[in-house]
């Protein structure tokens, strides 16, 4: 299957102690990293500065070392090495250069074309990263009707706390995805999150036809982060200090 463009939405609802809520449109790819020069066209580039482009060094080991070579390497070191399928990427390009992804997620098949393992590549405003690897302890299939948890060990926002789970979703289809996000605490629920998408034809055209619909997205995403700190901050909840930086070992 070739690279695909989907354009959808993000959600973020926190319920407690103060409700806010944000929907924001959004773009964003999935591609197969076995096959990365089916990006290379007029207005996207790899390793390359153009409108849109995708750099090595924004994900997995961040030295600029092959992605796919990456994966392969961890999941063998994780006693994975039977998830030797497809592994596909699910990101924000960069935009003129620059991207934050708050998350991206690497997406583990088998020879099959089943979902076996999902790796969760999360991003602060802090230059820190973190990897919750998600699986089946049997290896089955991750299947959308489930839910996989991780304990929190990362700190993202000064408003929440370094503990509790998170509860993922993966409804991940040929022409739709939908990845949901739940946070809780010791007292239940605290922040919905999900990511929704529809496929589009991935090329200049339709490059050319997101950048208009969205200038200036990746940019904007970091803004709206800080637009999105302040509110909370005038609403009045909580403030977490930044604890020590995190170990850079997997979390499951």
């Amino acid at each position: 299957m070739r690279p695909q463009l989907f354009h959808g939405t993000v959600l973020h609802a926190r319920l407690r102690p103060r409700r806010n809520a944000f929907r924001y449109r959004v773009f964003f790819m999935r591609f197969a990293l076995s096959d990365l020069q089916k990006l290379e066209n007029a207005l996207f580039s790899v390793n390359r500065w153009n409108l849109f482009s995708f750099h090595f060094s924004d994900h997995g080991a961040r030295d600029g070392s092959n992605p796919e070579h990456w994966i392969r390497t961890l999941l063998a070191q994780q006693g994975l090495g039977e998830v030797d399928g497809e592994v596909w990427l699910q990101t924000f390009p960069r935009m003129l250069g620059y991207v934050f992804n708050p998350v991206s997620f690497w997406l583990c098949h088998d020879k099959s074309g089943a979902l076996r393992v999902v790796l969760c590549e999360v991003n602060n405003t802090f230059g820190e990263h973190h990897h919750y690897l998600l699986f089946h302890p049997d290896l089955h299939p991750i299947q959308g009707s489930e839910t996989m948890n991780a304990h929190k060990v990362f700190h993202v926002s000064p408003f929440c706390d370094v503990a509790g789970e998170y509860r993922f979703q993966f409804i991940v289809e040929k022409t739709t995805t939908l990845i949901r996000i739940d946070y809780g605490d010791a007292q239940g629920k605290l922040l919905l999150t999900a990511i929704s998408g529809k496929s589009a034809a991935f090329g200049a055209p339709e490059l050319a036809r997101a950048f208009i619909l969205y200038p200036l997205m990746t940019v904007g995403i970091i803004a709206r982060i800080h637009l999105q700190a302040l509110r909370l901050w005038l609403k009045g909840v909580p403030w977490f200090a930044k604890p020590l930086p995190p170990s850079r070992e997997l979390t499951r």
